[in-house]
């Protein structure tokens, strides 16, 4: 899948909150942060992948209501990473202590977390080499 990176270093530091905005100004764009603070503009996944990730989300939720052990984020779910890179894994999982620690407002927006679990799918056109650099 192509993705588009803008490099905004040396030209533009935008905030926490006013990434957050960004993001909820232009719903009908997927954005991600790398940790320099580029943007990455994601493409929409070809039906394929989008049927696979349905599926991994069904079973990662299913698994999850029987032992009631975390919280299950589909892939619009934003994370701030301690890299400060805010990213949107296709599937993710996190203990519920994780989730209860959690302040109602940080709940509200991306969430200040690693994921203990998360599933990324690759399309046909990613290559291994390119996913490790981002």
């Amino acid at each position: 899948m192509t993705n588009l990176t803008i490099e905004l270093d040396s030209i533009i530091d935008l905030t926490d909150e006013q990434f957050f905005q960004l993001c909820q100004k232009n719903q009908d764009l997927r954005f991600e942060r790398n940790a320099k603070g580029d943007l990455i503009i994601m493409s929409p996944t070809p039906g394929e992948t989008s049927n696979t990730n349905a599926g991994l989300i069904a079973q990662l939720w299913n698994w999850n209501a029987k032992t009631k052990l975390g919280k299950i984020f589909d892939s619009s779910g934003g994370f701030k990473l301690p890299s400060g890179a805010d990213r949107s894994p296709d599937a993710a999982w996190i203990p519920i202590e994780k989730w209860n620690n959690l302040t109602p407002e940080q709940r509200t927006k991306f969430l200040p977390l690693c994921p203990d679990f998360l599933i990324e799918l690759m399309s046909p056109s990613d290559s291994l080499s390119d996913t490790r650099k981002k």
